[in-house]
C-alpha cells in the first residue's frame, strides 16, 4: 500500500540549504570593456580636478564658502526632519546591514557567494581608498572653519571626500552591479543615482560638507564601481576555497567524494551453447545485475513489492478463472444452432 509523506515547508527549506552551492550559467557578468576604461579615466581625471581645485583655492573654495553663508537649513527648515532621516541611508553601517541582508538572499537563491564577496570586496575598497584620503588632506567641514576663504586643508579634519556620499554611491550602485539582467541594472542604476545624489545634497543642506566634498564624494564612490571587474577573478578564486573551509569545519564529504549508494554490477559473459554441443562460444555481454532502483521520497520506509508479486485477491488465484477453450479472437458464445 502506497503512503505519500507530505514534505513541510520547513523540510523543503533544509532541503534547500543542503545543496552545494554552484555558479548560476546564466548570469551576466560585468567585464572590463573599453567603455567602462574610458569612464574610469574619466571619472579618475575629475578626481583629480576637485583635488586641484581645492588645493589651489580656486573659485570652486569661493562657492563653498557661499553655500555655507546661504545656509539652505535655515532657507527651508520644514524639510529639517525628513532630511535628518534621509541622510542616513549614506551611513556605512545600517546601509551595509540592509544591503548585506539582501545580498545574503542572493547568494542562497543563486547558490554562490558572488554577490557577498564583491560586496566585501567593494567595501574594503571604499574603506582603504576614502579613507586614505580623509586622513591625508586633513580638510575640516564648514561647523569648524578658521579662516573665512581658506581651503581648510591639513587641519586635522577627516571630510574631504564626502563618505555618506561615497558610500551611498558604492552601496546602492552595487546593487545595480550585480543585478542578473541588463533591464534591471538600468533600473537600478537610475535608482542609486538618485539616492546617492540627494544623500550628497542633504549633506550640503544640513552644513556637515563642502559642495566641493560632495563631487569628490561622488568620483570616489564611482571609481570603485567602475574598477570592481578587475576583481571578479579574485573572487572567482576565493570561493571555492571558502565552500572547502566551509565543507572541513562543518564534516561535509564534497560532492565529488560522494560513493554511489547502489552500486551497479559489472556485466559477465553468459556463454552460449552450439547445435552441435561441442564447445561454448561467448555471446555478447548482457548485464546481469542491475542497479537497485531508488525509493521514492514520497513512499514509506520499507520493502515494497511490485504488483505482480503481491498476494492475490482470491485465495484461489486470480479474479477472473482461466478459460481453455477460448481461443484468442474468438468468442465463447456458442454458435447457433449447434
Amino acid at each position: 500500500m502506497r503512503t505519500e509523506r507530505n514534505l513541510t515547508r520547513l523540510d523543503r527549506l533544509f532541503a534547500r540549504l543542503d545543496r552545494e552551492p554552484e555558479r548560476p550559467v546564466h548570469l551576466d557578468v560585468p567585464k572590463m570593456s573599453r567603455h567602462r576604461v574610458v569612464l574610469l579615466g574619466s571619472t579618475l581625471g575629475f578626481y583629480l580636478a576637485i583635488v586641484v581645485a581645492v588645493l589651489t583655492t580656486s573659485w570652486l573654495v569661493r562657492f563653498d564658502w557661499q553655500v555655507m553663508f546661504f545656509r539652505p537649513y535655515q532657507q527651508w527648515p520644514e524639510i529639517h526632519g525628513f532630511l535628518d532621516y534621509w541622510v542616513v541611508l549614506g551611513q556605512r553601517g545600517p546601509t551595509a546591514v540592509m544591503v548585506a541582508a539582501w545580498l545574503g538572499w542572493r547568494s542562497w537563491r543563486q547558490h554562490t557567494l558572488r554577490p557577498l564577496l564583491m560586496f566585501g570586496t567593494a567595501l574594503l575598497l571604499l574603506n582603504v581608498t576614502v579613507g586614505a584620503a580623509k586622513i591625508g588632506m586633513g580638510r575640516l567641514g564648514p561647523h569648524y572653519a578658521t579662516a573665512i576663504g581658506s581651503n581648510e586643508m591639513w587641519q586635522g579634519g577627516d571630510i574631504f571626500p564626502s563618505g555618506h556620499t561615497a558610500n551611498a554611491v558604492v552601496t546602492w550602485g552595487i546593487l545595480a552591479y550585480l543585478a542578473s539582467t541588463p533591464r534591471t541594472r538600468r533600473y537600478l542604476s537610475a535608482l542609486s543615482a538618485v539616492v546617492s545624489l540627494s544623500v550628497g545634497l542633504t549633506t550640503v543642506y544640513l552644513g556637515t560638507h563642502w559642495l566641493s566634498d560632495v563631487l569628490l564624494g561622488w568620483a570616489a564612490g564611482l571609481l570603485i564601481l567602475l574598477a570592481l571587474p578587475w576583481f571578479e577573478p579574485l573572487a572567482a578564486l576565493v570561493e571555492p576555497w571558502l565552500l572547502g573551509v566551509r565543507d572541513r569545519v562543518l564534516g561535509r564529504v564534497p560532492s565529488a567524494a560522494v560513493p554511489t549508494p547502489f552500486p551497479v554490477a559489472a556485466p559477465a559473459l553468459v556463454r552460449q551453447r552450439t547445435s552441435s554441443g561441442v564447445g561454448d562460444q561467448p555471446s555478447a555481454r548482457e548485464p546481469v545485475a542491475a542497479a537497485r532502483p531508488r525509493t521514492p521520497a514520497y513512499l514509506s520506509p520499507g520493502p515494497h513489492t511490485a504488483r505482480c508479486e503481491r498476494t492475490p485477491v482470491t485465495p484461489t488465484g486470480p479474479r477472473r478463472p482461466p478459460h481453455p477453450e477460448r481461443v484468442r479472437g474468438t468468442s465463447a458464445r456458442p454458435l447457433a444452432g449447434g
